[in-house]
Parts: C-alpha cells; structure tokens; sequence
C-alpha cells in the first residue's frame, strides 16, 4: 500500500511538473532552441507569431474572384481552376506577400486575402500583373515568351526510359505561332539546352531531345508530383489560365481586429474561470481534477495549432476552440456523474474511477464523433472562416478526448492513492458501506 502511495505522488508530482513546464514554454517560448511561444494573450500588441492571425483579426484586404469556364468543355475545370489559385500564390509569394492566402470560394470562386494591406487598387495590379516568361537560346537571345504557352500539366512519365521510374513531366502545349517559333527553335539545337525564364531567373534548362514541331511536348527530369506542378504553374504564370472576374474587394481595419481579438481571448479567459469555479462547486476534488486537465486541454491544443501548418485563427475559429473548452468539460461531467454513481452504491474510490470511466466511455465517444464528423464536414465542404472555424473545432474535439480519456482519468487513478481519501470529498448525497473486497 505504502508502495502504491509512494508511487501514486510520484507520478501526480510529475505530471504538475510537465503541465507547469510547458505552460511557461507556451508564454515565454524557447528562443535558443528556436520553439516560439504559443499560447495567447489579450494584448493583441504581443501577440504570439507562431498563431498566424486571420484577416478578420489581423487586417488587410480581400478580394473575391469568380472563373469564367472555358469554352470548349474539354478542358477540366477544376485543374485550370487550381492552377490559377497556384499561379496567384506565386505571384504574391514572388513579390513578398508570403503569409497571403488562396482560397477557393465555392464551385468557381477564388478568395484572395492579403494580411497588413490597405491599397486595393495595388493589390489589383498585384495579381494582375502577368510574370514575364521567355524562351532563349543556348546563346541566351529570347526568341518565345509565355504567352504563347496554352498549358503546362504535371503528370507521370511513362517513358520507359531507364531512371524514370517514380519521375514526372510536363506535358505543355503551344499556340500555333509558339508551335512554329518553337519547332524552328528544337530543330536547329537539337541536342543543346534551352532555357525557360521566369523573371529574369533560369527557372529550367531542358535538353532537346528532338525537334518538337506539333506544338505539345514534354520537359522530363521531375521528382516529385509537388515539383513537377510547381514548375507547371509557373511555366504557365504568363496568363492565368482562367479568366477572372472581380466580384468583390474589401479591407479590414488592424484596430477592428485587435480590439475583437482582446475581447476573445478575454472572454474565453473569464468562461473557463468560471467553468472551473462552477466544476469545483459541484465535484469538489474531481473540480479539482477537471481544473487541470482542462489546462493541460489548452496548453495541448495551442501546441498543436503551432505546429500544424497552414492554420490561421479567425474569429470563427477561436469560436470554435470555446466551443472545445465546453465538449472537454462536458465529457468530464458525465465520467465523474457515473463515478459518483458507483461510490453511492459503496464502492472503493478506485474501483469506482475505473467503473465510471468504463460507463461513461460510450457517451463520451458518441458525443465527440458526432461533433468530429460536423467539423469534417464543415472542413471538406466549407469555405473562408466557415472551413476554419471546423478546423479549429476538429483539434478541440481531438484535444478533448485525448484529456478526458486519458489525462482525466490518470489524475484520478492516481489521486484517489495518494491518501485514504473520504468519499465525502469526491461526491455528496447518501453513500452505502463500502463493499468489501472492492
């Protein structure tokens, strides 16, 4: 027994310690080793780089686009969409704007959002603007310029060549005054490189295999599918591919975002404060308990918001981080109602916590997977703040389980050994004798 206490303190001990390490990492970060702090605060002034900030919260300008289809209906839509999305990433990307943001809005829409941006009428000319794409010679004379590039596509290369195996090309396809400038140009350097420019910079140097003279050919030499479709997109950066039509533009004032990024993070502060008053009201030392785990909750969900890319918080998506902090405490609701239940009936305090958690697991998992499937749907089917605010809800859920299933329940296994605890200090209300050998 003496061994069980021992250990029991040992462990809560350094659980404490864990939980009291990484919430001063989440504040102060780790500079010398590169970990940046993560977790929130209410001065919007100071807040945390490694949550990137929505436009509703950080401002800037938006513009939304919609894709006029093709006229041939041979053309697949939905790739010549892409790659436009593809072509205005590298654009703003090429021009600094690397925290801006593509979306596809909808079955033809495209929703471009630019952080610390007050210009629209830059922004326009920024994504309108083509990149200058050329064609040169060994010698380096440009002699075929993108606009004359009708498509570039990645695609598997299905050679058969020795070494390609896992490769990829680009398949591209000319109009007819590049399918002739073109068929001149690899006839007579047959055998000698080319070199396609982006900007200036050589973006690749292919070497003619043989005259190309019917306007479609390939560049071969790819490794990976992500590097043939990044050089594909940019081959055809000179045009977009689709034509676009300006449906809305908009900013939003820095001051609008920080005043309502302060006043949620401070009400979602003031929520869980009185959450966790009300807990230990009601549970007593399971209060406690439920304290605990839900800071762990949130330090855990921060964390993963850090390093998981490509999230940025919106105020919908702090919306759904509070709506996390309300399913965590939910679900320990129901596991310490089942414990009480069992400790009435006299059962031991630590048969009682394994009990109770066995007949609370199967509303708990009903719960959070409903809630989880919502989330996903909003996620694959959402657009804008919608697709975030089923994001962030998606890793609260996922946060939730993990502190409830497995956070919860080892703080109680082990506190309930620490001591011979009264089970007047975990529940209330008329309890039997204890049953022996339970």
């Amino acid at each position: 027994m003496k061994k069980a206490k021992t250990k029991a303190r040992l462990t809560l001990a350094a659980l404490l310690v864990l939980t009291v390490l990484l919430t001063v990492l989440g504040v102060t970060g780790l500079p010398a080793l590169g970990l940046k702090n993560w977790l929130p605060t209410t001065d919007a002034e100071k807040w945390p780089e490694a949550l990137p900030l929505g436009l509703d919260l950080r401002g800037g300008v938006y513009v939304e686009y919609s894709a006029a289809r093709p006229d041939d209906g041979d053309s697949d839509f939905t790739m010549l969409l892409e790659t436009t999305m593809s072509v205005i990433r590298t654009r703003l990307s090429d021009k600094g704007y690397s925290e801006a943001t593509v979306q596809r809005l909808g079955e033809d829409g495209i929703r471009v959002e630019i952080p610390d941006v007050t210009d629209t009428a830059f922004v326009l000319e920024l994504i309108g603007e083509p990149a200058l794409l050329e064609f040169a010679t060994p010698d380096g004379v440009t002699f075929m310029t993108g606009e004359m590039v009708s498509s570039a596509q990645p695609a598997p290369d299905q050679s058969g060549q020795p070494g390609t195996v896992g490769k990829y090309v680009i398949h591209f396809k000319l109009n007819r005054e590049g399918e002739k400038l073109f068929g001149d140009m690899t006839t007579k350097y047959v055998g000698q490189v080319l070199y396609i420019l982006l900007d200036g910079e050589v973006l690749l140097s292919p070497v003619v295999n043989e005259p190309i003279t019917n306007g479609t050919g390939s560049i071969s030499g790819m490794d990976s599918q992500e590097e043939a479709a990044k050089i594909a997109s940019q081959i055809q950066s000179g045009a977009l591919p689709l034509v676009l039509t300006q449906q809305k533009i908009d900013t939003v004032s820095a001051t609008l975002g920080d005043d309502a990024l302060s006043t949620s993070v401070m009400a979602a502060l003031i929520g869980m404060a009185v959450i966790m008053a009300l807990m230990c009201w009601r549970y007593r030392m399971n209060g406690i308990v439920a304290s605990w785990a839900l800071v762990i909750y949130i330090v855990l969900l921060f964390l993963v918001i850090y390093l998981v890319p490509g999230i940025q918080l919106t105020l919908s998506g702090l919306a759904g981080i509070v709506l996390g902090i309300g399913m965590a405490v939910d679900a320990n609701v129901i596991i310490f109602e089942r414990f009480n239940e069992e400790v009435r009936k006299g059962r031991s305090l630590k048969a009682a916590v394994r009990a109770g958690f066995k007949n609370a697991a199967g509303a708990v998992l009903d719960g959070n997977i409903t809630t989880l499937i919502a989330a996903g749907v909003l996620l694959v089917f959402g657009t804008g703040t919608i697709r975030g605010f089923g994001m962030t809800l998606g890793l609260s859920v996922l946060a939730s389980m993990f502190t409830a299933v497995f956070v919860t329940r080892l703080i109680m296994l082990n506190l309930v050994q620490v001591r011979r605890w009264k089970p007047a200090a975990f529940t209330y209300g008329e309890i039997k004798k204890e049953e022996e050998g339970v």
